[in-house]
């Protein structure tokens, strides 16, 4: 049996999601079908990751959280590692064009494990985008989902606090993620259907939103197609 889906009409409130999660997946297959280096598919992404934060902050995204670099990727070859690190200096030193669009910056991951040039880069942007009021966008970088744990864990018991005492709201304070509410749409290009270590305590209630489209050749349509199957979900958060 098949369930008809609602339609939305355009006289239908749009519900924009004020959070939006994104896996950045398929540079290096976008590359490998053009014959490319995987190298120019990262270089593709970055650009589109541009695109898609500006068109974010236009329709009134308040948080938009991508999935850049995680704590596997370092097993990489070294000369795609050494290149994705070139792109993100390039982009680093290009931030101050977010400042003027009133887009603030931060990043999520452990910037302890990043060369020190880039980790000086990130905490300039950081600084640079502080007061922007626009869209809150929070690049994460050397990320991984279970390592955010375990820096979780290895700071509540540093600050002494007794197993009987610890609750989701003492672990949701410190993850990397404590200063701001948790995806409610969370996208992946490129046809992969797995969350890869992404925000996994952030996303128990997120909704998934899957597409073979691969990431630098995604649209702006292609997100408001995601967000208009966001508005047909029903959202119980284990209710009825």
């Amino acid at each position: 049996m098949f369930f008809k889906k609602k339609k939305i009409t355009a006289s239908a409130e749009r519900n924009i999601p004020t959070h939006i999660a994104i896996i950045m997946d398929g540079n290096g297959r976008w590359a490998k079908k053009r014959s490319m280096p995987r190298t120019a598919g990262h270089a593709a992404g970055s650009k589109k990751f541009k695109e898609i934060a500006r068109y974010c902050n236009k329709i009134g995204v308040k948080y938009l959280t991508v999935y850049a670099f995680s704590t596997e990727n370092w097993r990489r070859p070294k000369e795609e590692v050494d290149a994705i690190m070139n792109i993100f200096r390039d982009y680093l030193q290009d931030s101050a064009n977010f400042k003027s669009e009133n887009i603030m910056l931060k990043f999520i991951g452990d910037r302890s494990g990043m060369p020190q040039d880039i980790a000086e880069l990130m905490a300039q942007a950081e600084y640079d985008s502080k007061d922007a009021t626009g869209l809150k966008v929070y690049m994460a970088i050397n990320y991984g989902g279970r390592d955010e744990l375990v820096h979780a864990v290895r700071d509540i018991v540093k600050e002494g606090i007794s197993p009987e005492e610890i609750t989701e709201d003492t672990i949701s304070s410190h993850i990397y993620t404590k200063d701001y509410p948790d995806p409610e749409l969370i996208i992946r290009p490129s046809g992969e259907y797995r969350l890869s270590n992404f925000l996994i305590w952030q996303s128990a209630y997120s909704e998934f939103w899957f597409s073979n489209v691969l990431w630098p050749d995604f649209s702006p349509e292609d997100l408001d197609r995601a967000i208009d199957d966001f508005n047909l979900r029903n959202r119980r958060f284990g209710g009825v």
